[in-house]
């Protein structure tokens, strides 16, 4: 349940998202269902066949994995919005900053849907070199987030908080771990 602000701060119920994943021989789908009873913050002219940069500044779900246990700070970044704009990369945190691999790309898909006060969000991240399928037993790094709403910093919500002074989901230190059984 992704049920706290990026601070750590409870947040309001209708703000909560819960993410379920699963995967299969092919992918890891991960399916997110939010409650959507504030207006949507989206683009008007979502572009779905292509990634949507700055897509982080409105209204989306959020996975950030780090499939190798010896390196938390190399990670991918994937990001649906209720469009069904998308967005992935790949993500080396150093003591230096942050370094973004803008040209990754991952087959990564993604599909939305609401309903009433409901927002489902699917994704499926195929398995690929940068991103192996696993074995039963492994475990990686992940977070969960969802963006929701107009009023930051209220809107930014964390599954493992990073707790950070201004809002930044960019914290591997603090990401949770993904069993894969």
């Amino acid at each position: 349940m992704i049920a706290h602000y990026w601070s750590g701060q409870p947040a309001a119920p209708d703000r909560h998202a819960e993410a379920r994943i699963c995967w299969s021989d092919e992918a890891l789908h991960v399916r997110f269902i939010g409650v959507q009873r504030e207006p949507l913050i989206v683009s008007y002219n979502p572009q779905t066949h292509k990634k949507t940069l700055g897509l982080w500044d409105r209204d989306v779900c959020e996975i950030f994995l780090a499939p190798d246990p010896a390196n938390p700070s190399h990670y991918f970044e994937f990001e649906a919005a209720p469009t069904g704009e998308w967005i992935d990369l790949g993500i080396n945190v150093k003591p230096s900053g942050r370094e973004t691999d803008w040209d990754f790309v991952s087959g990564f898909k993604s599909a939305a849907k609401l309903e009433q006060e409901q927002l489902l969000i699917g994704m499926r991240i195929p398995w690929s070199e940068a991103i192996p399928k696993p074995q039963p037993g492994d475990s990686w790094g992940v977070n969960l987030f969802r963006c929701v709403g107009p009023e930051a910093p209220e809107r930014y919500l964390a599954w493992q908080p990073t707790r950070t002074d201004e809002p930044n989901f960019h914290v591997p230190d603090v990401f949770g771990t993904l069993r894969f059984e």
